[in-house]
Formats: C-alpha cells, structure tokens, sequence
C-alpha cells in the first residue's frame, strides 16, 4: 500500500517532467517550494522517526519502496538527505535533548538537514582535515566540504569534524549540528548533471555550543559510519528504481519502433540483451531488499550488505542506463526524450558515498581481506 500510494504520489507531484521543468528554470533547490511539505503531511518525512520523538518508526523496508519509487520518476527533494541521513545520524549519536528537538521537527517538516562529510573528490570518511577547537564553553570550526547534497537549502548542517588525531584516523572524529545561516559559514552551489542541489562549503572560525556536539567528542565515527551505511542502501534502492523505470520504458520503445519495416524487439540481439538486463535487475531487487531487512533487525553483516548492495546497483544502473541510451539510438542522446535524465542522475548517485570499486575494496576489508 505504501509503494502504491508513493506511485500515486510521484506521478502526480514530481515526475520527470517537473525536473525538466526545475532545471529549465534553474532551480536553486531542484524541488518545487512546496514538496517537502506535501511529503511531510504524507507521513514520509516521519518514517524512520521512533515513535518516541514523534515519528511513525515504520522502518527501512517501508522507506526503501518510496525511494526505490523517487529513482522511477528522478524526484529531487530532501528525503534522502533530511528524512533518510540526518534522522540516522541524530537517532544513532544525538542526546535525548538532541532527538526529541531534532527529531520531532524532522518529522513533522519543519527543518531539513544535510550530511558534510567529504572533503576530497572521492568518497573518503576518514580522510576528514576539517578542524573543530575546543574554545571556551564551545568549539570553533575550520575548513571545507564539498559536494554537499541538499547543502543549499537545509536549515541544519551535520558535519564531520576532527577534534584529535591526524586524516586517516578513525578516532579523533566528532559530529556536530551547525546553522546553515550561521556567522563564517559560506555556502557555494555547485551545478551537477543530474541537476540537484549541491554545495561546497566553507567554514571560517564558526562558533558552535557545546550543545551542538551530537555525541562524544572524539567517537563520532561510528555514528557517521552507519548513516554512511544506511545512506549507501538508500542509494542503491534509488539506482533499482532507475534501473526498473529505465528498462520498462526501453522495452516499450523496442516494441513501438520500427527499422527496415520490422518492430526493433523483434532482433535476436536486441532481445538478448534485454533478457540480460532484465535478470540483473531482478537480482538487485533480492539484494536491496536483504540489505533493507538486516537494517530493521540491526544485523551485524548490515555494512557488508550496504557495501554488496551498492556495489552491484553501481555496476547494474550502468549497464541500465547504457542500454537504455544505446537501445533508443541517436534520439536517446537527445533532450526531447526523458531517458537522458537518467543517466545524469544514477552516475552522480554512484559516485555518492562510494562507487563500484570502493565499495568492493571495503567488502573485502570488511571480510578480512
């Protein structure tokens, strides 16, 4: 009933054609102003929410089939970064002040967030260089994020900063919720393909409360680790649904077109490689699923099964949005045709928090390796 009421919704409220629109326009945010509070009144941005701090706590399989729906219509909105990311991260190292403030809000809509975690082109977690000074009765914050999603819009900001060790080291890492509008922080947007809402941003001596700290200082990593981990099974259910969307309508094109006077499905080639992608996508769909389940039952092979999803959703919504552009010829490199879109958005979400190739290597790290 969810995935069908999300279906509903989308189609209705944020198909493809309202990224066209969003991007012809050039959108500051990539959303209607108005979505996220239609999402909210759904319940969305309240699933993952304990019920103790206002929530619905539904969980992540419930999550996954709206997200999995938003890789179907390219739905920009902060879901992902706010409902998905910033609730993990506050629920796995805030303060009971700290969820029952954040938490709540989140739920009911009334702030965003966004995760600043990178500072190097490639996804690299430890490599944090970010400096967080302990001064006075609080701490004052020095460097960069880049590639921040959602960093233009959200009203708070969860960074990962060091407050001990060296870049590299997992411990000496502290989290930290920060104003977007507050004194020193500046924020640049950045024009990505698929069209969303990115920044870079700089923090300059900017002063925080103790009270921003979400946890303890110097142990936020694995707080971090598993929104990161969470995050990556989020995506993976984003590249499925780009996958299945970008193959339903590839299908119905080779049954529509016709070359040398024949239907173009009707090409043993074409049909084998249809019949290829078709059973790679309904393996992605088992293991996007188990990596969902292991979350709700707090298994402890979750980062494996993030690291196995992601990888395989990588290396699957390549192969998708390829044949996609390949199958529908010279007019799928077009922008007339919606297939495009696409490909611009399943490139930036696998280089998100890891690609195909850092994800296999941290596997097998995981695994001993």
């Amino acid at each position: 009933m969810l995935k069908e009421s999300a279906q509903g919704f989308l189609a209705e409220f944020a198909p493809v054609a309202e990224l066209r629109k969003q991007r012809d326009a050039n959108s500051q945010s990539g959303y209607a102003d108005n979505l996220w509070a239609q999402m909210a009144d759904m319940g969305w941005a309240a699933i993952l929410v304990p019920e103790a701090y206002g929530g619905l706590e539904f969980g992540h399989v419930g999550m996954g089939q709206i997200v999995e729906q938003t890789g179907r219509t390219l739905t920009a909105s902060p879901l992902f970064a706010t409902a998905v990311l910033g609730v993990t991260a506050i629920n796995a190292a805030g303060s009971e002040d700290q969820k029952t403030q954040l938490l709540g809000s989140i739920a009911s809509g009334e702030i965003t967030t966004a995760l600043a975690v990178d500072e190097k082109i490639h996804h690299a977690p430890t490599q944090i260089s970010l400096s967080a000074v302990k001064r006075g009765s609080g701490y004052m914050l020095n460097g960069a994020k880049r590639f921040v999603a959602d960093g233009c819009t959200a009203d708070k900001l969860i960074v990962a900063a060091r407050t001990g060790g060296e870049a590299g080291d997992m411990n000496g890492i502290s989290l930290f919720v920060v104003d977007r509008t507050a004194a020193g922080v500046e924020v640049e947007r950045t024009d990505m393909t698929d069209t969303r809402n990115y920044a870079n941003i700089s923090f300059n001596n900017v002063e925080v409360a103790e009270a921003a700290l979400l946890g303890e200082e110097g142990k936020g990593f694995k707080a971090l680790n598993t929104a990161l981990d969470v995050g990556n099974i989020y995506l993976s259910a984003e590249l499925l649904g780009i996958a299945q969307e970008t193959f339903d309508v590839t299908l119905q094109y080779l049954k529509e077109r016709k070359q040398f006077g024949v239907l173009i499905g009707s090409f043993q080639a074409l049909q084998h490689r249809a019949a290829h992608w078709w059973s790679e996508v309904e393996l992605c769909k088992s293991v996007v699923l188990k990596a969902l389940q292991t979350l709700d039952e707090g298994d402890k092979k979750a980062p494996a099964l993030a690291s196995i999803a992601k990888a395989k959703l990588c290396e699957v919504a390549e192969l998708a949005t390829n044949e996609a552009i390949q199958m529908h010829g010279g007019i799928g490199m077009t922008d007339e045709y919606d297939i495009g879109f696409f490909i611009k958005r399943a490139r930036s979400a696998q280089i998100m928090f890891g690609d195909n190739s850092y994800h296999t290597d941290r596997f097998a790290l995981l695994n001993g390796y």
